[in-house]
């Protein structure tokens, strides 16, 4: 029996009636990974582990939890006691931390098994997964195509049928872009809902670590086990979690949903804006009901964003020296010969161009002009979803402006053009709002997602709008082909 594309509810079920042992699913989930290893969607595979695990529960024969037994992929910037992380960076190539991420605990403390590491865009700064040091991504729709970034490993891994679900995180889009390159759910929370404690982190105040899956259900299930306050990190919201899986199925009748006036979609390509017609149509249908609303400053959301973002990974990254950990070159003639040398040689080309633009955006004399200046418009930013979610429930835009490319055909030339790739999704990243990604149909055979952006901590709502318009399709059911990765 394959467990193939499977929802965790299906192998819960399986589980539950011992159709199947959780060492059988675990080791057909890793040979998965290994059967379509051309994907290159893992960096590191958990076997012996993740067997001795699956072993364990089933000698428990205790499933207290729908997770329990469920095999999943870690983003390799979530860190893991004893098993590699690296970021997909030369700089991390060989780290093993000595301690476990908050949310990777919470999943596995909840049953469920890490069969292995995901590729990633390098210290997640990408939208096409083509930075990283492994090399790059390809989407299980079509090969020589991006996943989308920077969590397009666990993207891919899930829509291969690897996996049920995996972890990502999302910075400006890094959840919810490759979901949409690659036909599945994606989920980005509320800033501060899930801890970021362990993560290894690219810009403090926008990353945030969420759900992959193949359908809003699944997200929610993972949702309940890695939300929730943590003492080790500051920014942990100390809220009470709901059971998100409680209200998924109520029905939408008479929710109201924005139409950012803002976004032109004139200028989406003709078959992507239909799709966004025809899911519009849907929800209307299901008795929801459309308002223009304006958001006067989210066209400066872009330029906001990669005035911070670059700025907080300049400061993050600082710590890669090569001396306490990671890469450390050879053959150096002092300890500045050391810094120089060591991060020359263990950064990739987007990670030292994020370094020197944050960099130079953070000293003596810019600092006001423009890291200043783009915390001063992210307030405004905020300030805009603020008013117009007193009048309205959700707001609904296309994900990406675009279909999955092909490998090398966007930003060689012009970093910015790859940038714009997050044009709809960064602004929730500056706000802090949860938002998800569903797919919606496909446009020359390669999926399409619709976003939904919810209200501060409402991500119960975005999950049954999400449900309840996948109860109603079938882009969520759908399955890449595989021959070519074999």
């Amino acid at each position: 029996m394959s467990i193939q594309f499977k929802s965790i509810t299906e192998l819960n079920e399986l589980l539950d009636n011992k159709a199947i042992s959780v060492l059988e699913l675990t080791q057909e989930s890793i040979q998965l990974a290994k059967k379509y290893s051309e994907l290159n969607c893992f960096v590191t595979l958990n076997e012996e582990n993740s067997s001795n695990r699956a072993s364990a529960i089933d000698r428990d024969q205790k499933n207290t939890s729908l997770l329990s037994g469920i095999p999943l992929a870690q983003k390799d910037l979530f860190c893991t006691e004893g098993l590699r992380t690296t970021c997909s960076s030369k700089i991390l190539s060989n780290f093993i931390p000595p301690y476990t991420a908050t949310v990777v605990e919470k999943l596995e403390d909840a049953g469920s098994i890490t069969i292995g590491k995901t590729n990633m865009d390098e210290f997640a700064m990408g939208s096409s997964n083509e930075t990283s040091f492994f090399g790059s991504v390809h989407n299980p729709w079509k090969k020589g195509f991006v996943p989308g970034g920077s969590s397009g490993g666990s993207a891919a891994a899930v829509a291969a049928g690897i996996v049920p679900a995996a972890t990502g995180t999302d910075t400006g889009g890094s959840i919810r872009q490759p979901a949409a390159h690659c036909g599945i759910t994606g989920l980005k929370p509320t800033y501060g809902r899930i801890s970021r404690w362990g993560m290894i982190a690219f810009a403090s105040s926008l990353d945030q670590a969420g759900p992959l899956a193949r359908s809003a259900e699944d997200c929610a299930i993972l949702l309940n086990s890695m939300s929730g306050y943590d003492s080790k990190d500051t920014t942990s919201l100390n809220s009470d979690v709901p059971n998100f899986l409680e209200n998924i199925n109520q029905s939408i009748k008479g929710k109201k949903i924005g139409i950012i006036k803002e976004f032109d979609l004139s200028d989406l390509d003709t078959e992507v804006q239909k799709r966004f017609d025809e899911s519009k149509k849907a929800y209307e249908n299901l008795g929801a009901e459309f308002i223009e609303v304006s958001l006067p400053n989210i066209s400066a959301s872009v330029p906001t964003y990669y005035s911070i973002a670059p700025a907080e990974c300049s400061s993050n990254l600082s710590r890669y020296d090569g001396v306490r950990f990671g890469h450390r070159a050879e053959n150096t003639d002092d300890l500045n010969d050391l810094y120089i040398k060591s991060r020359s040689e263990g950064f990739g080309d987007e990670v030292k161009r994020r370094i020197l633009i944050g960099t130079y955006a953070l000293s003596a004399g810019y600092y006001d002009a423009y890291y200043k200046k783009a915390q001063q418009v992210r307030r405004l930013i905020k300030n805009d979803f603020d008013q117009v979610f007193k009048s309205i429930d959700l707001l609904m835009t296309p994900t990406s402006p675009y279909t999955a490319f092909k490998f090398e055909s966007k930003g060689t030339q012009n970093p910015v053009e790859l940038y714009l790739e997050d044009l709809f999704t960064i602004s929730s990243n500056l706000a802090g709002l949860p938002a998800i990604s569903i797919p919606h149909g496909q446009v020359n055979s390669l999926p399409v997602g619709l976003q939904l952006i919810g209200n501060f901590l409402r991500e119960d709502e975005l999950l049954n709008a999400a449900h309840v318009f996948q109860q109603n399709s079938d882009f969520h059911h759908a399955k890449p082909n595989l021959e070519n990765f074999k």
